[in-house]
Order: structure tokens, then sequence, then C-alpha cells
């Protein structure tokens, strides 16, 4: 699922760096050692906030339009897409056993020309979560 919000970023009072947060997300705060690395930063963990709160069924709060955020006179904001499945993807890479079942006539025809059912299994399903929204 696609997600829009936005990020706020402060500099470190020492230079180092700027802090990050999504005011949407409660909690969700990074920091990175320049703008480039915070909005990376602040993108990942917004990413690993929404993918927490879909598989423990939390309500996943609206954007706030960036209008009605109060931010500090020397703070930024920016706009960040957070993609869950495509986190997914590059984040949860260990395969589970999945059993299914195939007609015995279409699981030789499968076995006659090497076709892989799980890679076709998983494309599939892949091809299906980028049609819809969840």
């Amino acid at each position: 699922m696609k997600y829009y919000y936005t990020a706020v970023l402060e500099k470190i009072e020492d230079g180092s760096g700027y802090y990050a947060r999504v005011p949407d997300l409660k909690g969700c705060v990074t920091s990175g050692r320049d703008i480039h690395d915070a909005i990376a930063q602040i993108t990942d963990a917004a990413n690993g906030w929404l993918v927490v709160a879909e598989d423990e069924g939390l309500a996943v709060p609206t954007a706030t339009p960036q209008k009605d955020i109060e931010i500090a006179t020397n703070a930024l904001m920016t706009l960040i897409e957070a993609d869950t499945i495509l986190y997914r993807a590059n984040t949860e890479t260990r395969a589970v056993r999945k059993n299914v079942s195939l007609p015995a006539w279409m699981a030789r025809l499968a076995d006659k020309l090497n076709i892989n059912c799980s890679k076709v299994l998983q494309d599939g399903l892949l091809a299906l979560f980028n049609e819809h929204s969840f």
C-alpha cells in the first residue's frame, strides 16, 4: 500500500545533521547526517511504522495537510512516499513454505515444462498486489 505523509526536518544544534519526524505517525522519529540522508531515514522509519500498523491491524492515520502542521521557524517540510509492499519485498526476503493444490494434469505439465510453480505464484500475487489498494 502506498502512503504519503509530511516529514519535518530540523537542523541538529551542533550542526551534525538533521532530526526528522512524521507528525502523523506517533513516535516516528530519526535523524540523518544531511538533508538527503534524513529524508531517506525518515522514509524508512515511516515504512517500518506502517508495516507494523498493517500487521497489527492498527489504524493508519490520514495525512494532515501541510498548511495545518505547525513547525519551528528553522524547520523544513517535505513530502515522503511510503510503499509497504515494496518495503516488505526488500526487507522480508525469507521464504515461507505454503502448500498449494493443483490438478494432477497441471502439475505434470508444469514439471514437464520445467515451470517453477512457486515463482509463478509469487509473480501473480505481486501483480495482484500492485493492481489493488489494500
